[in-house]
């Protein structure tokens, strides 16, 4: 018999309004998920175990109510997660930081009170680095957030305990945000399935914000379709939002996009020249994107060279607004030394920042984006590596204790997806290549598809097709 872990969010969902399974077995077999694989995975920092089993018995009386299940939500009844970053009424929230230990807050991230409306139950807060700052999962006085492939490597991050989470089937669909790659990276590292949705679609409120809407909401899940879903369940407008939300993909949503998967033949442009560095992407990396391009070609799809026309200059207009970023988090002066050297390192940077110069960076974003999405407008989809390493072991980035080499790290690993985050056009990470294992553990290996600003819809569609071409569900990490 399949165990519900095995189970996608969508077949969770649909054995709840069969009968099969009950909202209150399936938080059961997480949590004990969690009890059992959590130790090794460090995807969890926090369980909301009785507020869980609550919204359980809501979702029972929900389902005994209602006189056509059918008509019920997508989602009723499955277990999710929240980032650590996502304030969460009534349960502790620490953004990853030492100095925010005890903190509970009395509101609610939109993207949590809309999950909840959607009838997900979430079990928790999943492990995020401090302030979401870099590209890993390394939380001060907790254990490594690691992926299931390979417990020795990191699940990157910051959205790292969800990826671990989805990978190692404690929850079948989680909450992540990307201000830099976040959502993009644990899912290329973890064998999932990330969208960066587009700017303005999933409101950030009522807190979150920064100067160019750099950080957005979106999920990590293990197919396509699950991942529609939930988007279907965050992209609700919200009144007071500083940025546009694009028009909804059709009156059924995202879901029905993916479900369709027939996006027509697209124009593909490709690159796989790093953005943010100068550095050799790995073969398994360069393996991946080759194969996703056969894939596209295999489809019908034209695929084409591509220049993003983006050279060092997006370097410093990123670096600028990510060290004012890092004082995104108020911290007292006596919590200071409480931080990790890296985001005193950035947060050192940012003080340093001038108004005019914080000015100049923005608006040299502004024509960045501008430059990008007219290059884009040549295409219809724009392909290129997620990553360009593989996951790195545990302690990669932080060996030898200095905060700009772990930096320098930081951009070798991840060149390609920070851009997006600057310019809003939506990215999904999709694990269409894995290593054959013969030198190491298996591993997946993430390639990036960037569509058009408002074109969430369409790299759904895409990602659909593609994994029906070449389906991934089925391969299990040896921890999960």
């Amino acid at each position: 018999m399949t165990e519900p872990h095995e189970l996608t969010a969508l077949q969770q969902a649909q054995a709840v309004r069969s009968g099969e399974l009950s909202p209150t077995e399936l938080v059961e077999h997480a949590l004990r998920r969690v009890k059992e694989l959590d130790p090794v995975l460090g995807a969890f920092v926090t369980l909301s175990v009785d507020r869980a089993r609550e919204q359980a018995a809501e979702a029972e009386a929900q389902l005994a109510q209602a006189s056509d299940p059918t008509g019920l939500s997508p989602l009723l009844g499955v277990p999710t997660a929240i980032k650590d970053l996502a304030v969460t009424a009534g349960v502790p929230t620490s953004f990853g930081a030492v100095a925010y230990a005890g903190f509970v807050p009395e509101i609610d991230d939109d993207s949590v009170r809309l999950l909840r409306a959607a009838g997900t139950i979430s079990i928790g807060k999943t492990a995020t680095p401090e302030f979401g700052l870099p590209p890993y999962t390394e939380p001060a006085g907790r254990p490594p957030t690691v992926t299931p492939w390979d417990t020795g490597r990191l699940a990157g991050g910051s959205s790292g305990g969800a990826g671990a989470a989805v990978a190692g089937g404690l929850v079948s669909i989680a909450h992540g945000t990307d201000g830099g790659g976040s959502i993009r990276i644990p899912a290329a590292a973890c064998g999932l399935v990330g969208l960066k949705t587009s700017r303005g679609l999933v409101s950030r409120g009522p807190l979150g914000s920064d100067p160019l809407g750099m950080s957005v909401s979106g999920p990590l899940a293990r197919t396509v379709t699950d991942a529609a879903a939930m988007l279907d369940a965050l992209a609700v407008p919200v009144p007071g939002e500083p940025y546009p939300a694009p028009a909804p993909p059709t009156t059924d949503g995202y879901l029905s996009r993916a479900e369709r998967a027939q996006p027509g033949r697209l124009r593909v442009g490709r690159y796989a020249r790093p953005v943010l560095t100068d550095v050799a992407v790995e073969p398994e990396c360069m393996a991946g994107y080759e194969r996703a391009s056969e894939l596209l070609e295999e489809l019908g799809h034209e695929v084409v060279e591509f220049d993003v026309g983006v050279g060092q200059e997006f370097v410093s207009v990123f670096e600028t607004v990510w060290a004012v970023l890092a004082h995104s988090h108020p911290v007292w002066t006596d919590a200071e030394p409480l931080l990790t050297p890296l985001t005193r390192w950035w947060r050192a940077r940012g003080a340093a920042v001038s108004g005019p110069e914080l000015l100049a960076a923005m608006q040299n974003a502004t024509r960045l984006a501008r430059q990008v999405a007219a290059r884009h407008a040549e295409v219809d989809v724009v392909l290129t590596p997620t990553l360009s390493q593989l996951p790195r072991p545990v302690g990669w980035f932080t060996d030898g204790g200095d905060p700009a080499e772990d930096y320098e790290r930081q951009k070798r690993f991840t060149p390609f997806t920070a851009l997006y985050n600057i310019t809003g056009h939506p990215a999904l990470s999709l694990p269409l290549h894995w290593t054959d294992g013969v030198d190491g553990p298996v591993l997946p290996v993430g390639v990036q598809l960037v569509g058009p600003r408002g074109g969430d819809a369409l790299l759904l569609e895409l990602g659909a097709q593609l994994e029906a071409a070449a389906p991934w569900c089925d391969r299990r990490p040896p921890t999960g």
